[in-house]
């Protein structure tokens, strides 16, 4: 006699499925169903932004490796108006709460900005993140998904540093690369004209501004529909920026 003869001689037991469902309520035995986390939401209409330094910030990663294959990650902040590279975070692992760190540290030093634009990325997302912009006051942005030119001024200058430095460099370790980092954001910040700045230097450009507007601090948000109805009115002598989302 054969396994397949023992298996048909064996007794069938027929399993009714609403009377399964049943047991399984009664006896609690059914799997939880997990909820989606809770992430960190923004507007994404276009917002008027007064030209101002801490008017807007832009934050985005870029990434690279070391020599020994290791993964690098280099968190950008730019400020949308002046072009300043504000920070240039180097890590092999940047968390929602490092950024929030990071983040908190450059508004200590600079005064709070009165936006930041970023993608959907997990970091920004996390709930270091949510927690942060709710103490802080700080409004975010999220641009639309699969519109990374929402966020272009930050996306054009991770294309500049990725061709200028990271595509030209070998990174043998994590201090090197912070030192390369560094020394090439203050190239950039101190001695690149940038056309749509006149063809002046990013900081050049933001003692300008400095010079004829209020010290750098946030100002307060566009009061209002954040809609821009139009990116060329100007108000006495101060200029806006449009920004699309």
């Amino acid at each position: 006699m054969t396994p397949a003869d023992d298996e048909a001689r064996r007794p069938q037991c027929e399993v009714v499925k609403s009377k399964a469902e049943r047991l399984y309520r009664e006896e609690k035995l059914t799997v939880r169903r997990r909820r989606g986390r809770k992430k960190a939401t923004g507007t994404r209409a276009p917002i008027l932004v007064e030209a101002l330094p801490n008017a807007r910030w832009s934050v985005d990663f870029v990434h690279d490796q070391l020599v020994t294959g290791r993964r690098l990650r280099i968190l950008n902040v730019v400020d949308d108006v002046t072009k300043q590279c504000l920070t240039a975070v180097v890590g092999t692992s940047i968390s929602g709460k490092r950024v929030a760190r990071e983040l908190g540290a450059l508004g200590t030093r600079r005064g709070k900005p009165g936006l930041i634009v970023s993608d959907h990325g997990t970091e920004f997302t996390s709930n270091a993140m949510l927690e942060w912009t709710q103490v802080t006051g700080v409004a975010w942005h999220f641009i639309a998904p699969g519109k990374p030119m929402q966020n272009g001024i930050c996306e054009a200058f991770n294309g500049r540093m990725r061709d200028e430095l990271l595509n030209e460099t070998l990174f043998f370790d994590l201090d090197q690369a912070r030192e390369a980092v560094a020394r090439w954001v203050a190239d950039y910040n101190q001695h690149r004209p940038h056309s749509a700045l006149g063809y002046t230097t990013p900081a050049a450009y933001a003692a300008q501004l400095t010079a004829m507007g209020p010290p750098l601090c946030a100002p307060e948000p566009p009061s209002g529909s954040p809609i821009a109805t139009s990116a060329r009115k100007r108000h006495a002598n101060r200029r806006t920026l449009a920004s699309g989302g």
